[in-house]
């Protein structure tokens, strides 16, 4: 059971901040085939139970770091629609001032730390940002996002060896969609059951049904509290479903439609709704004003972004180094 109550208010605050991703992420596909948004661009649709639940029990000053599927993580951390939208334009407005763009995404303010395109090379960040808060004596947590494809990065046992050692109070969850871009799980590993991982390292480790806020909020709960008693890190893994491809451009040919389909059945956006009008929280009056507070939320960051400016030329030398007078050759 988790020591914070999932009541009412909770099942309204997840079915509002996962329909806000989906929307986003929805609208981001379509400005990308429309080529406002350039480069590369994952989408999070389907895994938005696995950030709600985890918002639910987590602080605002806790860190968070994650991959290159970030804009929802970017969304669960309070960034606004606004300054992530900018960013998928490279505009100047962006939380990146433009210059991350989709993968990128960062705010400092939030206590959001990326945005990491090296696969895993998130991992043994989250797992610093994590010492610096035990080195200043803080009750907050880093919670380190990564794909199943990265737990067969090297860095995750360097990482694990030395946060279990060290006693960090971080969480690592792997968001387990099935594919490391079109590589299944059963075909690059020979341990399909990715939380054992973090077993011969001492780590608590489990699996978690995550298309289900209440068992994501469940489970985070547990880990965030061993990690503020100073009991050390927990690995997570999320087992989860991405409705779109690993980017724009995948035709998604090594999966089946009834495989897709298996997984939209359980839908958390659907399965948060039904329990939110079985329990009388809401009426249909409620969903209706959400989708139109998200819809107008979610056109008014396309035209902020639409309207923003493009970063100078000038921004090409700064927020590289720390030294302001940094000699860069310029000509």
């Amino acid at each position: 059971m988790s020591s914070i109550e999932i009541n009412k208010n909770t099942y309204l605050k997840w079915y509002e901040d996962m329909l806000l991703m989906r929307k986003f992420e929805e609208k981001a596909g379509q400005l990308y085939g429309q080529q406002k948004i350039r480069g590369f661009c994952h989408l999070y649709i389907g895994q938005e139970a696995v950030l709600a639940g985890a918002m639910s029990v987590l602080k605002q000053e806790d860190s968070m770091i994650t991959a290159y599927r970030d804009h929802a993580h970017a969304l669960a951390k309070g960034v606004s629609c606004n300054a992530i939208m900018a960013e998928l334009y490279g505009k100047a407005t962006g939380c990146s001032k433009g210059k991350g763009g989709s993968m990128h995404m960062f705010s400092k303010e939030k206590h959001f730390y990326g945005g990491h395109g090296i696969v895993g090379g998130q991992i043994p960040i989250g797992a610093g940002a994590a010492f610096a808060e035990k080195f200043k004596g803080t009750e907050f947590v880093n919670v380190t996002y990564m794909g199943d494809g990265a737990v067969r990065q090297g860095t995750l046992s360097e990482t694990f060896n030395m946060a279990a050692l060290w006693k960090l109070p971080v969480i690592f969850v792997c968001e387990n969609n099935g594919y490391a871009m079109g590589t299944s799980v059963a075909r690059s590993t020979i341990q399909t059951d990715i939380y054992k991982l973090g077993l011969p390292y001492g780590i608590p480790s489990s699996a978690v049904d995550g298309m289900d806020p209440v068992a994501v909020h469940n489970a985070m709960d547990e880990a965030v509290q061993r990690a503020r008693k100073g009991e050390g890190p927990t690995f997570l893994e999320m087992r989860t479903y991405r409705y779109k491809g690993h980017s724009m451009s995948d035709p998604q040919k090594y999966r089946t439609k009834e495989e897709l389909e298996s997984y939209k059945a359980k839908d958390p956006i659907e399965t948060i709704k039904a329990a939110i009008q079985k329990e009388g929280y809401a009426d249909e009056k409620w969903f209706e004003e959400i989708e139109a507070k998200i819809k107008a939320e979610v056109e008014e960051s396309v035209k902020f972004a639409e309207e923003s400016p493009w970063p100078e030329a000038s921004e090409l030398y700064t927020d590289v180094y720390v030294q302001k007078d940094y000699p860069f050759i310029k000509d």
